[in-house]
């Protein structure tokens, strides 16, 4: 079998497995490959839930995933320093200083974001690397990054994680375009009294050009975060509509119009009332 099919096979297979068990299914297909070049594209190319961890030197929480990640250890974009920290000669990677600024304004940036759009909970992280091959180019030679955002519940029976990974690339000395590639994966587990739980992910790409225009005292950096927070802004706001109306309408549609109910007006209700539940915990995320 060669590469490809063992990749495509890979992602088929992870695709027919409970999502809930993702990160384990993940796990033990790598386990089972064993090809070093083709784990580390499964685990490039398969989003998996977020975890977090503690800045040792700010004590602020950010979140870990492939992108800040260099072995065993996750790099914090509050101090810059991974944790456990690594011995050794080979240097993990970090961004280039000009682009570490910009990676700063950015988690600030989108720290409010996540105030304002995620209710004050939750936690999000922002990670940036040079995509140029000199990495004293700038900002106008392009970069590319990742923006994280997770929610729980306080009872714990509903996680959002969303995973935006975008990229800059100059098409001209006053154009730029944005690529970017959203993914969110949620988790509703059955609450006390429901028979319903729901888990998956949903993948969507947006990509926009546009006119650097720095008026105003808007230097380039902040013309970028505008624009990265807008088009962020609008994808998450997509994927949540297309999870509420599309996705949950439809449950509720083979729940109580296409399948026939056998039982009294009281256990329709409890069906209803349990729907109701299901959105509810979409919607407090």
């Amino acid at each position: 079998m060669s590469y490809e099919d063992k990749f495509d096979a890979s992602l088929d297979l992870l695709r027919r497995l409970d999502p809930r068990s993702i990160q384990t299914n993940l796990n033990d297909i790598c386990t089972l490959v064993g090809d070093e070049e083709l784990v580390q594209d499964l685990l490039s190319s398969v989003d998996t839930p977020l975890t977090t961890a503690q800045c040792g030197e700010t004590g602020k929480m950010y979140l870990c995933c492939d992108y800040n990640r260099d072995g065993d250890s996750y790099r914090s974009p509050w101090s810059n320093k991974y944790y456990p920290s690594i011995s050794g000669d080979e240097l993990p990677p970090y961004p280039s200083d000009l682009l570490r600024q910009l990676e700063i304004k950015a988690n600030d940036s989108f720290d409010v974001y996540r105030d304002l759009y995620y209710e004050g909970a939750g936690v999000s992280s922002v990670y940036l690397w040079d995509t140029a091959e000199d990495e004293s180019a700038g900002l106008e030679e392009g970069f590319a990054g990742v923006v994280l955002f997770k929610k729980e519940t306080e009872d714990g029976s509903g996680k959002w994680d969303s995973i935006h990974v975008f990229e800059v690339i100059p098409q001209s000395k006053t154009s730029i375009l944005y690529k970017l590639t959203s993914s969110v994966i949620l988790d509703l587990q059955k609450s006390q009294g429901s028979s319903l739980s729901l888990s998956g992910n949903l993948t969507r790409q947006l990509e926009t050009s546009q006119v650097v225009e720095l008026e105003g005292g808007v230097n380039l950096e902040t013309f970028h975060l505008i624009n990265l927070g807008t088009l962020i802004e609008k994808s998450e706001y997509n994927i949540r509509n297309l999870l509420q109306e599309v996705y949950f309408d439809k449950l509720k549609d083979i729940m109580l119009k296409d399948l026939r109910s056998i039982g009294d007006i009281s256990d329709k209700k409890l069906e209803e009332l349990r729907q109701q539940q299901i959105v509810k915990g979409l919607q407090s995320l």
